[in-house]
């Protein structure tokens, strides 16, 4: 294998595309981050009182008609924004560039919930006569809709799919990407994931019924993860993506280089449909780095999972143990007690807000941490305050998810 053929197996990131509850573009994101505010507030949803959840804000209207809005999906809309602004914040040459060699690899926890939901709803208020519902149903609530969707608004003629991963899922949209680059299908690929999960009230009840919802008088202070005080999940929504280019490519057009994906893994628990497996998670964690030809000690900072639950939170935390125990300079952070936990954006959007470490060379911190759970194996959690770590070259980010899912990926820091 030539140089060459070496640095095209090199994939990095060009362009940002997110939305949050606290921040419609990675500035504003980090910003809130480095603050500790927190974007989690009251929401209504159906059959239920008023919920813990993080909400997004971004304009539906900057990148679509009024009637594409209402005849596509939430999850669509989320799409689109975050896509768009990714293309944009890459630099490329939009109108001259060849559309049929862009892929897009969108992870999502699950599609097409909301509209049916809302759907039947509808048909109730009628007697259940199914004329009135919706002919735009089967395109909005087809698996791939989200992806498809930007295909449409970028007038992109290559590969489109959504990777169900639970919440897995945005980490799996970029393994997707990087792997469809390297195999040459594709030239650019815009990748991430995206959720509409609080626009559905049977997650909300689900959760409910398994008293894994969580509760708090302050809602900035719902979500806990690591913490005694933890009372469950705070559903959120959001989406993050970026443009995908390989090495040469993005140098060849003098890009901006976020990062480079230098290793990545997936595996499965087979355990449980719903309870997490440290031995696992572990596993995942070293195949990751071996992949990326490195050692725990190569590694600055780790994005975790941990989602406020009392089991997730001590299996995942054990597993980072295990596998970073010997390190000396690893901390760990958490982007949920932020803004709640966005299912098949999570991973996205996490990896996407410690980017800016790689510049700052800041952690930013777990909040709400007041009273840490003593079964958490990790001393090197950043509570409640960002850390300044000098510099980070290394960021790995852990996302699993139901049905025993678990991917990781790690970026570096790309020094030219």
């Amino acid at each position: 294998m030539t140089s060459s053929d070496r640095d095209d197996n090199r994939i990095v990131i060009t362009g940002v595309g997110l939305t949050s509850p606290i921040g419609d573009n990675l500035a504003d994101l980090r910003a809130n981050l480095l603050a500790g505010k927190s974007g989690v507030s009251r929401f209504e949803t159906r059959y239920m009182p008023p919920v813990l959840a993080g909400v997004c804000h971004f304009d539906t209207l900057k990148y679509q008609k009024r009637k594409e809005v209402r005849r596509g999906t939430r999850a669509g809309s989320v799409a689109i924004y975050c896509a768009n602004e990714a293309v944009i914040d890459s630099g490329l040459d939009w109108e001259n560039i060849d559309r049929s060699r862009v892929g897009v690899y969108l992870g999502i926890t699950e599609h097409g919930n909301v509209e049916t939901e809302n759907e039947i709803y509808e048909i109730s208020q009628f007697g259940n006569d199914t004329s009135v519902w919706s002919h735009h149903h089967n395109p909005r609530t087809v698996a791939n809709s989200p992806a498809g969707e930007v295909t449409l608004s970028l007038g992109i003629t290559g590969p489109h799919l959504t990777v169900g991963a639970a919440c897995a899922a945005g980490n799996a949209g970029f393994i997707q990407g990087v792997q469809m680059l390297r195999l040459g299908e594709v030239d650019q690929a815009i990748a991430g994931g995206v959720s509409e999960s609080i626009h559905t009230f049977g997650i909300f009840a689900s959760f409910k019924s398994q008293n894994a919802l969580a509760e708090h008088e302050d809602p900035a202070k719902a979500c806990r993860p690591f913490d005694t005080g933890r009372t469950g999940i705070v559903v959120a929504e959001g989406g993050g993506i970026c443009t995908l280019e390989r090495l040469p490519d993005a140098l060849a057009r003098g890009a901006k280089i976020y990062g480079e994906i230098v290793g990545y893994a997936m595996n499965s628990d087979a355990t449980d449909f719903v309870l997490p497996d440290r031995g696992r998670q572990a596993e995942c964690i070293r195949l990751a780095l071996k992949r990326a030809g490195m050692t725990p000690d190569d590694i600055d900072l780790v994005s975790s999972h941990a989602t406020a639950t009392e089991q997730g939170d001590i299996e995942e935390s054990t597993a980072i143990h295990e596998v970073f125990k010997d390190s000396r300079k690893v901390v760990v952070n958490n982007t949920k007690s932020f803004i709640g936990h966005a299912m098949g954006a999570a991973g996205a959007i996490e990896l996407l807000g410690n980017l800016p470490a790689f510049d700052d060379g800041i952690a930013h911190a777990t909040i709400n941490l007041d009273s840490p759970d003593p079964r958490i194996p990790l001393t090197c959690i950043v509570a409640n305050q960002p850390r300044h770590l000098g510099s980070v070259s290394c960021i790995l980010n852990n996302s699993f998810g139901m049905l025993g899912i678990n991917s990781t990926v790690i970026v570096r820091k790309y020094e030219g």
